[in-house]
């Protein structure tokens, strides 16, 4: 199992050059052309150590990317944290939700809307008068206080 600080920091598709939709098969040919074009023992004699080790540093992310996204565990868990990761960069949502949107759910006297996460949002009933009451009273002392601006 990974560690859940390890996952998000990189994005192990990009790095093998492939979509997150992509099938195990086509991650594993991505994979094998890049092993083969960055391995040290497949690089020219001639070329400068810096550009030696830049091969080797890609060759290291090529296979760590492959340790989490060949096997189906890990990148299911990496699949996760990055769902997590996109859902918490979002933000809260600000929404405004109406009663009549909302469904009614007899057993708790309460009503209900599904959340985009799988959750549901509720209200009981007495929250949803108290809101309604406290609207009405906001409502009406707006008005005087326009009136009593006349």
């Amino acid at each position: 199992m990974m560690a859940a600080a390890q996952m998000p920091k990189k994005d192990w598709y990009s790095i093998l050059g492939a979509d997150p939709s992509a099938n195990m098969s086509d991650l594993k040919e991505k994979y094998q052309k890049l092993i083969l074009m960055y391995h040290p023992d497949k690089q020219s004699t001639d070329v400068p150590a810096g550009t030696v080790e830049e091969c080797v540093q890609k060759f290291i992310e090529i296979d760590q990317a492959w340790k989490i996204l060949g096997n189906e565990e890990t990148k299911r868990e990496y699949d996760l944290q990055r769902c997590e990761d996109d859902l918490r960069n979002i933000g809260p949502v600000d929404a405004q939700v109406y009663l009549e949107e909302m469904s009614w759910n007899e057993d708790d006297h309460s009503f209900y809307l599904s959340c985009r996460c799988g959750g549901k949002y509720s209200v009981s009933k007495d929250d949803a008068e108290e809101a309604i009451s406290s609207m009405h009273y906001t409502s009406i002392m707006t008005m005087k206080n326009q009136k009593d601006l006349l």
